[in-house]
């Protein structure tokens, strides 16, 4: 249910608008009778609409709209004043208010104002989220080595038109590295999804290949496959190693030769698209257990984009978990919030074995749903979580990749950095302290450690 803030210094007043939004829209009302108590139940509250009073002794309503905002709480604030001096109304919207009305409106006005406001914000939350789904969710968040050679690879393969095999572990972000391939070259053609594993065997090949009218029981019009509808974009292609054996065959004459018949069909057609494949599975063991195609995979593995488990890059966790929280904010269309650097800390100290990346988005989303406060600390960390690096610090030392094939250089480069990556967030990114904590000569030692391993303070 909304809840509006009411603030007028006349108490009558205040409770009347209360009382007449409550029975008008349904509303959860609040009554603050001064600008300081205002600011008091902003901030301890989550409201959802604040109605203010301009004209009060003390703190009046341009000071706590100024302080609201200041605060980067971009709740719905709307103005009004009795005087009839509708300037000082159009001076509040320049400051950041969302409307204004006048004491002498009809309730019903205001109960209009109070719902406009609100539907605009929500609107507004839900552009923000579609950008960050279409264009400011990246794969490549991170400035560790193995990220940096994911993007030197993924800029490379990119123009190429040749098939591209991505390989990861669950939650890693094999979607999203496709996806970030397929916006490089081909971002104003079709990005088409299919998983390998979400149809039945008889409904695959018309997933991927279409059908005509007729074809089989249930067939009562043409459809198009996954290649047609994606054009000259890129058909992706998740859980590969789930493709029934016959389905591979059918592919693999599309990736030779370039063309499709339809299911049911007599006439074929070119295939412009690129095929983007990924799999949590090695083809070869796949292979040598009969369950995939020897040609297939060699047709797919032109090209192959291998995606790190967030464990071998531990040390971007900080700028990962930076990233999670302002989209998922932007996402919900709440006011933005930030990670204390004790919370970081013991995410950086979990292995997110389970499921990766996709397991700390979803541990972010648990601990922003689950508190109102702006700075989340460790206390709003699942207690699993908790419980798991608290467990891992305990027994392994820094950067250990937990036998992912990582060379000794790699993981000793890790562990460096992840080791300069936790001081630093100790000491809340102040470079001169963090030197001396870690025993460096001076703070341009530091600065030169942190050029070499990528190291920069993530975006809160």
């Amino acid at each position: 249910m909304t809840v509006v803030l009411v603030v007028d210094d006349v108490v009558a007043m205040a409770e009347q608008y209360a009382y007449d939004l409550k029975r008008l829209a349904g509303c959860e009302t609040i009554v603050a009778t001064g600008g300081r108590q205002a600011l008091e139940v902003v901030t301890r509250e989550a409201v959802d609409c604040v109605l203010l009073d301009l004209e009060m002794p003390d703190v009046d309503g341009f000071a706590v709209l100024r302080e609201i905002r200041a605060r980067k709480n971009y709740v719905p604030v709307i103005v009004y004043t009795g005087t009839g001096n509708y300037d000082r109304c159009i001076q509040a919207i320049r400051a950041g208010a969302d409307g204004f009305i006048d004491k002498a409106e009809p309730m019903e006005r205001v109960a209009r104002e109070v719902e406009t406001v609100l539907e605009r914000r929500q609107l507004a939350a839900e552009v923000r989220a579609l950008r960050v789904r279409l264009g400011v969710e990246t794969s490549l968040v991170g400035s560790s080595e193995p990220m940096r050679r994911l993007r030197d690879q993924l800029t490379r393969v990119a123009p190429v038109p040749s098939p591209v095999l991505i390989e990861g572990e669950s939650g890693s972000g094999k979607e999203l590295v496709a996806r970030d391939l397929h916006k490089l070259n081909r971002d104003k053609e079709p990005f088409v999804a299919l998983n390998s594993a979400a149809f039945p065997e008889q409904l695959i090949e018309s997933e991927l290949f279409g059908h005509e009218r007729g074809a089989f029981t249930g067939a009562a019009q043409l459809r198009k496959g996954a290649f047609e509808a994606a054009g000259r974009g890129s058909v992706f292609l998740d859980e590969i190693a789930e493709l029934p054996l016959a389905q591979q065959a059918k592919l693999l004459r599309v990736l030779e030769q370039g063309e499709l018949t339809r299911l049911g069909g007599n006439r074929t057609m070119a295939v412009p698209a690129r095929v983007i494949a990924a799999t949590n599975k090695s083809l070869e063991a796949e292979v040598a257990a009969g369950r995939f195609r020897e040609d297939l995979r060699f047709r797919l593995e032109v090209h192959v984009l291998r995606v790190p488990p967030l464990r071998d890059h531990l040390s971007d966790v900080p700028e990962l978990a930076a990233h999670l929280v302002g989209a998922v904010c932007a996402r919900f269309g709440i006011k933005p919030r930030t990670l204390a650097p004790e919370a970081v800390a013991v995410l950086m100290a979990y292995d997110w074995r389970r499921n990766n990346v996709r397991e700390l988005r979803n541990v972010i989303e648990r601990m922003i749903i689950a508190s109102d406060a702006s700075v989340l600390g460790v206390l709003e960390i699942p207690p699993e979580i908790r419980a798991g690096g608290a467990a891992r610090a305990s027994h392994q030392p820094a950067g250990d990749g937990g036998g992912t094939g990582q060379t000794f250089v790699a993981q000793k480069a890790e562990a460096e950095r992840q080791i300069i990556v936790a001081a630093l967030q100790r000491n809340s990114w102040h470079i001169s302290r963090t030197a001396q904590e870690l025993g460096l000569a001076d703070h341009s030692s530091l600065l030169k450690i942190m050029r070499r391993h990528g190291v920069v303070r993530p975006d809160t």
